[in-house]
Formats: C-alpha cells, structure tokens, sequence
C-alpha cells in the first residue's frame, strides 16, 4: 500500500489546512519547503512596508499562530511535520528578513541562507528537529533557522549597527 498524497491528506478548501499549506505551495511535488518560502516573499514584501515595529509583531504573531496551524493540520493528517506543512518556513522567512533592508539582493540572498539552514540544519537547529514535537516542535526549528540567518543577514548588510 502506497502513503497517501499530500492532497490526500490535507482538504485545501479548510482554511486551516490552506494557511499550513503555505496558501497551497506546500502541495508542490518537488522541495515543498522552497515553495513555501517562496510563498512567503510576496506576504514578506507586502509586510515590509510596515513600520519595524509593526513588522516584528506580525513575525512574532505569524510564528505563534503557525504553532496551533501546524499542530492542528498535522493531527487533521495524522502525519508529524509533513512535508507540505509550510508554514514554518513563512515564518522562518520573515525572521530571517526583520530590520533588513528591502532589496532584489537582500530578499534573493535571505531567502538562499534561510533555505541552506533548514535543509542543512545545523547544531541547534538538528537538536530542536529531533527533541521537540508537536506544533511547536514544526514550527522551533525554523524560527531557530531564521534566527540564525537573520544573524548572517545583519552582519553582511547592517554590519556597522554591531560597532556602535
């Protein structure tokens, strides 16, 4: 018997399943996450032309509603962090972006060192991927990733606003 499809799993048209699913771009057959994070770029630069203040409570509030999102779509699908479950990527994403600025280059360049610290998971991202389940456990490792690409992206963009 062959696993079920992601389509199989998930109903689109609940609009829970739609938010987890990264508006539908986790259903993408191939690298589901990069189509979540690319999802994500449009809401991002919609979101950027908030004040910062402003942005950082939408990230903050993206992050912990995607905790219930995820947790609730993965049960709905009785599949622990399934692969078409995106929404930790969109918030990832937008942490990775707070308080840089907007560009064809610090979008482009965001989004590749979100993507290779997801994918590749370093220490202590892995640690949280492997310990932490549930919703939060979805969602932990890639605001760990973003953190750790926001880190990268301020000291190649905004690396004078550590000297002062």
């Amino acid at each position: 018997m062959s696993k079920p499809s992601a389509s199989e799993l998930f109903n689109i048209k609940n609009p829970i399943h739609f938010l987890a699913l990264g508006f539908g771009s986790g259903l993408s057959p191939k690298a589901p996450g990069t189509a979540g994070t690319v999802a994500a770029i449009p809401l991002f630069l919609l979101c950027s032309l908030l004040p910062i203040n402003a942005f950082i409570v939408v990230t903050v509030f993206i992050s912990l509603i995607g905790i219930w999102i995820c947790d609730k779509a993965s049960k709905d699908a009785g599949v622990h962090d399934h692969g078409a479950i995106v929404w930790d990527e969109i918030a990832g994403f937008f942490v990775t972006m707070i308080a840089i600025p907007v560009s064809v280059e610090t979008v482009l360049f965001g989004f590749v060192i979100f993507r290779i610290l997801d994918i590749a998971k370093p220490w202590p991202i892995s640690w949280f991927d492997k310990k932490v389940s549930g919703g939060f456990g979805i969602m932990i490792d890639d605001i760990i990733a973003g953190i750790l690409g926001l880190v990268i992206m301020h000291l190649i963009f905004n690396p004078n606003y550590y000297l002062l």
